[in-house]
């Protein structure tokens, strides 16, 4: 009695574990949820995107099948929304996904309220790195934010995400917002500063390889620091008043990068006295 006890309790347990993944959408990050899903031992039933070439391209390297057309989406336990931030609810309200499968999207701006409810389960798979096209990531290695209204779902969407990744973490549409807005400020902005860089530098008829060695260190640095704010560096958090008048001497041409100079030259020292 006690054996067929737990067999029936390990059962129901594995009857909600989620296994089959259709992803929708054909970008950056489709490819690379596409790659994971496939390597993870979870089932990737099919790719649906409405880019044929493109959404081929993505089902091939995932080793799966694409459509894009709505009458032939797949059935699955859960359906990836891996589109833009606008098209996020229109791509959750068009598509016929069967009642009780769970819709998530993977937007980290996107509220959990921008996905319809029942009769399907609505969650959040929010993927916190930058992705390019073509580019392998190690999909283990990158925080997973989940959300969900559905108390019932919870331990189901775990399961699925540490399937794909070590690091899963629990948070709601506000919180999530702001670790976006955080990976705004790590990523894009500091990849265009990178790139305003490679202006200047080429300004003086320097390639931008000159900086690579001083990007690395910069980066080693702040990932082994207890704080980025501990090991920052440079005239702002020196308050060295005659470099920084000298920089911004050399931006009298350009007007708004003089101004984004003084900006966080003067966040730099504001920040350093807290220190």
């Amino acid at each position: 009695r006690t054996t067929s006890g737990w067999w029936t309790c390990f059962n129901e347990t594995t009857k909600k574990l989620m296994e089959r993944a259709v992803i929708i959408g054909s970008g950056n990050l489709a490819e690379a949820l596409a790659r994971a899903v496939a390597k993870s031992g979870l089932k990737l039933v099919q790719i649906f995107a409405r880019n044929a070439a493109r959404g081929q391209q993505v089902a091939a390297l995932a080793g799966t099948q694409w459509t894009a057309d709505p009458a032939r989406l797949a059935e699955a336990d859960i359906y990836l929304i891996a589109v833009s931030d606008r098209a996020v609810a229109e791509a959750a309200a068009s598509l016929p996904i069967p009642a009780g499968a769970v819709v998530a999207h993977t937007a980290g701006s996107v509220p959990l309220e921008a996905l319809p409810g029942q009769p399907v389960r609505r969650a959040v798979f929010y993927p916190l790195q930058t992705f390019t096209k073509g580019r392998k990531v190690d999909f283990s290695q990158i925080p997973v934010f989940l959300e969900t209204d559905d108390e019932a779902l919870r331990p189901e969407l775990e399961a699925f995400a540490r399937r794909l990744s070590r690091t899963v973490i629990w948070a709601d549409s506000a919180c999530r917002a702001k670790a976006h807005l955080a990976a705004v400020f790590a990523c894009n902005f500091v990849n265009h500063m990178y790139a305003v860089a490679e202006r200047i530098a080429g300004s003086a008829g320097l390639p931008f390889d000159v900086l690579k060695p001083l990007i690395a260190q910069t980066a080693a640095k702040a990932l082994d620091a207890a704080s980025p704010a501990d090991v920052q560096t440079g005239p702002a958090v020196r308050n060295d008043t005659g470099t920084r008048a000298r920089h911004c001497a050399l931006l009298d041409d350009d007007l708004q990068l003089k101004n984004i100079y003084s900006i966080i030259s003067n966040s730099i020292w504001e920040t350093s006295k807290k220190i």
